[in-house]
């Protein structure tokens, strides 16, 4: 802990010395300062060394099986009780790891048998940090574990009950959002669908708290929940396809809100495109829902809106060409394009269509050029249907050629620069007659040296 790099390099030197030659020694010390020193930070470190010398997770070697049965023992029911007297949160946290990779290491010989009655003990005692940390626990146990040892799975209906009522715990956000973790992992780690199917009851609970924590302006406890989902979607979409309809539609409000944070919206739409590109796992499950589909693209359209009439766009010789352009308009283009691969052109493209006119047609450059963009976005995905409609894709972008904002007209560029790739060699057989005059007449504007020299693939 020392600012000096001399004297941490003696205290490693020292620590890895008293690794080898006095490993209980060492490994009850740090239980001690873990559990008594007055300083949160040095009991941080503890359990941060401790980890590190009593689990095969690290570099370090696995001394735990070396040590004197009563050395072990001490060190058990040390973490157990620091547990239950800690008050920093983050040093909890960092129990919560300690206690769930030693776990994870002994639990398949039964060499911690009073490790699940404890947790059971705490999440029903009616104390949300204790509560909070045996989920915790629980979740890593789950990720490290699973269901791989005749350990956790004489357990799973108590699991789901204590699931289900920490998930609708209304007293402590921490505790349901740890509840959401640790259901999160479960699910994924059973493999009998059976079983895994008795927790589906959880689902509307699961997003309950991500709504909950919406309603109470907790938009980070929110963006926590949104990852555990979104990490459900990517894992086990089976598992939402009962219940898609109603998930679905909560995560489209959530993108739409545009009272909400950027992280929060972009965070609902990766639930969705996750949903959308787990294909393999659900083959078809979002494509039977149009409705939903063309909200989202209005969304994703709507997101390339956000960008800013820059100065130093203008310039040809800047290297910033993406002056003016936000985060919003970076996922919006990204998602189109994910979108686009993973629906195809039958479910895109129709959507697609019907808005694309309506952006083209409106007052707003900003509008005209997010249709170009997102012309261009989704070309690769839904290629194959283009092609046959090239006529009409060809003279919706070549019209953008005067259009009377430079940075609309350097969209259409850029989008048949786009699609001469992926849509070629058809668009450059059929259509060169028209594109080259075009692409020459634009190098004619001196006005807007950066659309002269946009680059054409």
């Amino acid at each position: 802990m020392s600012s000096s790099n001399d004297q941490r390099s003696q205290a490693e030197s020292l620590f890895h010395l008293a690794k080898q030659t006095q490993p209980d020694s060492l490994s009850l010390a740090l239980s001690r300062v873990l559990s008594s020193s007055p300083r949160p930070e040095l009991r941080a470190l503890s359990a941060v060394l401790l980890r590190k010398i009593l689990t095969p997770a690290a570099d370090y070697s696995f001394l735990f099986p070396l040590l004197a049965e009563s050395t072990r023992a001490a060190i058990k029911a040390s973490l157990l009780s620091s547990l239950q007297t800690e008050q920093s949160k983050a040093n909890v946290k960092k129990l919560c790891d300690t206690i769930s990779e030693l776990a994870s290491s002994v639990v398949a010989t039964r060499g911690w048998p009073e490790l699940l009655p404890f947790l059971f003990q705490c999440v029903n005692s009616k104390n949300p940090n204790l509560e909070e940390s045996a989920l915790l626990i629980f979740s890593r146990l789950a990720q490290n574990v699973g269901e791989t040892t005749e350990t956790l799975i004489p357990h799973l209906n108590t699991l789901h009950s204590v699931f289900f009522n920490c998930l609708s715990n209304p007293s402590s956000c921490d505790v349901r959002i740890a509840a959401l973790s640790a259901s999160v992992s479960f699910i994924q780690c059973i493999s009998n669908p059976k079983d895994r199917d008795a927790f589906q009851d959880l689902l509307p609970l699961m997003m309950q708290t991500l709504t909950e924590a919406l309603n109470s302006g907790l938009e980070a406890t929110a963006q926590e929940a949104l990852e555990l989902l979104i990490e459900l979607a990517g894992t086990e979409p089976r598992f939402l396809r009962r219940q898609i309809m109603e998930v679905v539609g909560s995560m489209l409000q959530i993108a739409e809100a545009e009272s909400l944070e950027e992280g929060t919206r972009h965070l609902a739409i990766e639930f969705i495109i996750t949903l959308a590109e787990a294909r393999e796992r659900a083959p078809g499950m979002m494509r039977k829902l149009p409705q939903f589909i063309r909200r989202l693209f209005w969304v994703l359209m709507n997101l390339l809106v956000d960008i800013e009439d820059e100065p130093d766009w203008y310039n040809a010789e800047s290297e910033d060409e993406d002056a003016g352009e936000t985060s919003n308009y970076g996922v919006g283009q990204e998602c189109l394009d994910r979108l686009s691969i993973s629906l195809g052109g039958n479910t895109v493209v129709p959507v697609a269509s019907e808005l694309f006119p309506v952006f083209l047609a409106a007052s707003e450059w900003q509008k005209r050029h997010a249709a170009l963009i997102a012309l261009a976005q989704i070309a690769e995905g839904c290629s194959k249907v283009m092609i046959r409609n090239l006529e009409q894709v060809v003279s919706m972008v070549l019209n953008s050629f005067h259009d009377a904002h430079p940075r609309v007209r350097w969209a259409a560029i850029n989008a048949i620069g786009q699609l001469s790739t992926d849509l070629g060699p058809e668009l450059q057989t059929q259509y060169h007659q028209r594109v080259l005059p075009a692409l020459a007449g634009a190098m004619d504007d001196f006005q807007n040296p950066r659309v002269q020299v946009s680059p054409i693939s």
